[in-house]
């Protein structure tokens, strides 16, 4: 039997062999099949640069805060501004049901964005974090958008308070009106919201949350529901859905999914297999989205020569479009659109 400082030591060495494989930089001797992939050359200069300026910041470790650093992600009077045309916003639940999934997450950053850069270079993030406002002292914090090593500030002020309120629902739909009404991208095309959680929003758009969170004055509460709508004439929107706390009844899953399907669609739900695997599948989201799916295999069987691992994670994608890079426009602004925007489930397939 495997005594306990045997145990840390080996999960010591995963996580700095997980550490090195998703690090700033070009590279990919640390992947699995290091010669099965490599980064566009073209790339190679600005991933060299990614790489140094990370060197020069020290380590990655992202320490668990007590408070988030409002002077980045409080949210009251705020509103986020981007130019690019390839906008992403990343929320995640940080309530204590999602575990250390945040952490997974957020350790796989530079995959992340290297990796989406590489498709469109001026691709710019906005990662964010959601709790809950009946009884968490941060429920709502957004960051600016940003790009390259900068998103690792980002994403450290951000604090996974590890709350929540148990009754099985979130304040997504606080964020939600957030992302409505506070988030400028005039040069969007291909703009994407993900939010990855476990559990359902609130039916209503409480005004004095608004109000203290946001700063905007609302005559009365607004559905939830029809945040999610008109956030669908925005982005394209995705939930990525953990599985609930395992031992509890499965039925919890079927509840949240069936009331997140009826406000953005079975289609728009993308069930993860585990925490190691979300920003894998968020990536495949948008690779597909913008005719890059063959690029991104190529680069997952590089990076993981479990047969398992990636057939879990097409398998979550299957239903994605793979759109060709002839018709990579947003859905939202499609060519053939005439200008009115397209509701993504008539270009998905439905299970």
């Amino acid at each position: 039997m495997r005594d306990k400082n045997e145990g840390t030591c080996l999960e010591l060495a995963i996580a700095l062999e997980v550490n090195k494989m998703y690090s700033w930089g070009g590279g990919t001797a640390n992947w699995k099949k290091p010669d099965a992939y490599k980064y566009d050359s073209a790339r190679a200069p600005y991933l060299d640069k990614l790489a140094s300026a990370a060197s020069a910041r020290g380590g990655r470790a992202y320490a668990k805060r007590s408070s988030p650093d409002s002077k980045l992600v409080g949210t009251n009077g705020k509103v986020i501004t981007t130019a690019s045309e390839n906008p992403i916003v990343f929320a995640i639940d940080v309530t204590g049901s999602m575990q250390d999934w945040p952490s997974e997450i957020f350790d796989r950053l530079p995959l992340l964005y290297q990796t989406l850069s590489q498709y469109r270079p001026d691709v710019e993030i906005s990662f964010a974090a959601i709790g809950d406002a009946n009884c968490d002292n941060y429920p709502l914090q957004v960051n600016n958008f940003g790009k390259g090593v900068e998103l690792e500030d980002h994403i450290k002020a951000l604090c996974p308070e590890g709350k929540g309120g148990g009754q099985y629902s979130e304040s997504y739909e606080l964020f939600g009106y957030f992302a409505l009404k506070k988030v400028e991208m005039p040069n969007a095309k291909s703009p994407f919201l993900l939010v990855c959680g476990d559990e359902k929003f609130y039916s209503k758009v409480e005004p004095r949350q608004v109000e203290h969170y946001i700063g905007d004055r609302l005559q009365s509460p607004l559905e939830g529901k029809a945040v999610w709508e008109g956030l669908m004439q925005r982005f394209n929107v995705f939930f990525l859905h953990k599985p609930y706390e395992s031992g509890n009844d499965p039925g919890i899953d079927r509840e949240v999914v069936d009331y997140w399907a009826a406000a953005i669609g079975r289609q728009r739900i993308i069930e993860l297999p585990g925490s190691d695997r979300v920003v894998d599948i968020a990536m495949g989201i948008i690779a597909k989205h913008w005719g890059q799916y063959g690029d991104f295999k190529d680069s997952m069987g590089s990076r993981q020569t479990d047969p398992a691992v990636r057939s879990a994670v097409y398998d979550s994608l299957r239903f994605i479009p793979d759109l060709s890079a002839a018709s990579n426009r947003s859905v939202i602004d499609r060519p053939d659109s005439g200008g009115v925007s397209v509701p993504l489930d008539e270009m998905v397939d439905k299970p």
